[in-house]
């Protein structure tokens, strides 16, 4: 893998008798590998704010952590079988963001990592809903990236 990446970033979320919503970002960043643990660093433009916000996931097998500094601050722990809670900090406001981690995994190909994380989210000890992420991690020099991979 090399260090410029390109990251596509793919959530959905299941309520209670609704359908899925599905949310998608694309960006550049930077990937690293330290002490068994991955790196992936990049910033996100987010509608409605000025500056962007600095990002960095970590993780390995059963865990995933993500940070964002700027407009939006949060520590969010991904750790497979465990509940965690954190403040979500935002220009508008603050909300306590409760995370259950089903499953923490990830495929590693040469030019390519796969990361998956199926969670339950709370929104203020309240129940919201079972969600899943996607994180595709293409190396630079690597075949095209397309939305449908």
């Amino acid at each position: 893998m090399t260090k410029e990446v390109m990251i596509s970033i793919r959530g959905i979320q299941f309520e209670e008798g609704l359908d899925g919503e599905k949310i998608e970002s694309i960006q550049k960043g930077e990937y690293y590998n330290r002490n068994d643990m991955h790196y992936i660093l990049f910033e996100e433009i987010v509608e409605g704010m000025d500056d962007p916000v600095k990002s960095m996931i970590k993780f390995k097998e059963g865990e995933m952590h993500l940070n964002k500094k700027g407009p939006i601050n949060v520590t969010m722990d991904f750790l497979e079988d465990k509940k965690t809670l954190t403040d979500y900090r935002t220009p508008f406001g603050s909300l306590v963001i409760g995370l259950e981690a089903k499953k923490v995994n990830f495929e590693e190909e040469e030019k390519r990592i796969l990361l998956d994380v199926d969670y339950t989210l709370e929104v203020n000890y309240e129940p919201l809903a079972n969600c899943k992420i996607r994180v595709d991690i293409r190396s630079m020099d690597g075949e095209a990236f397309s939305l449908r991979s």
